[in-house]
């Protein structure tokens, strides 16, 4: 999994369309939309890392990337437009940032590095939020890297975590139920916790540019 990042999500493969239709929706070129998502993007990271790093916050991401429904922004770009692409994006923001002064905050801090007006940013927020978290609930379940998550899941698991319960039933969900393969997985999955957050840890990273704790970052980390 080393290299990918939620940047690149966004900008290939199904991302490519959701990027597309974030330009028309908004006003902006490509080189604009870029931009303004490469900005806004760490805030995003940082608060997915914070939670993960959470008791429970593990197991509630896992479960929201594999029961959730946001890929459809990237399979269906038009849904972008809706409400309710706005709607899931602030759910979303109120989990990752907090509350309204922190995106606030965010999208000034975003609008400096981008030239893209803080006004719009505001705007743009919660519909890359569902958009990124699109991404990641795609990415998530390619079979290769539900394979490495099972392997840490399964470790995990099996090296009798006090939170066993909850991390069998997110082991369950991506086996599809089967669990010769958990068995298998698991006599590879020694590092258990450490392991998940190793692989998740490129994935959650804002653009791959090896210096993700920024001042945007920081802001989310320490609320």
């Amino acid at each position: 999994m080393a290299g990918l990042n939620m940047f690149d999500m966004l900008t290939s493969g199904a991302g490519q369309a959701a990027m597309g239709q974030l330009s028309k929706q908004f006003g902006l070129d490509e080189s604009q939309t870029q931009s303004a998502v490469k900005a806004l993007l760490p805030a995003l990271s940082g608060g997915l890392k914070r939670n993960v790093q959470q008791q429970g916050g593990l197991e509630a991401l896992m479960g929201a990337l594999q029961n959730g429904s946001h890929d459809r922004y990237l399979d269906k770009p038009e849904e972008l437009t809706q409400g309710a692409a706005v709607q899931d994006g602030n759910a979303i923001l109120g989990h990752l940032l907090g509350s309204k002064e922190v995106s606030r905050q965010v999208a000034a801090k975003a609008s400096e590095r981008s030239g893209v007006p803080d006004g719009l940013l505001k705007q743009m927020l919660p519909v890359v939020a569902s958009m990124a978290m699109g991404a990641l609930s795609k990415q998530t379940k390619e079979p290769s890297i539900q394979e490495s998550l099972m392997g840490a899941l399964a470790g995990q698991v099996m090296g009798g975590s006090s939170k066993g319960g909850a991390l069998g039933g997110l082991l369950g969900g991506l086996l599809g139920g089967g669990r010769k393969q958990a068995t298998a997985q698991a006599a590879s999955g020694a590092g258990g916790g450490a392991d998940m957050m190793g692989m998740l840890g490129g994935l959650l990273d804002a653009d791959g540019d090896g210096n993700p704790m920024d001042d945007i970052m920081q802001m989310v980390l320490k609320r």
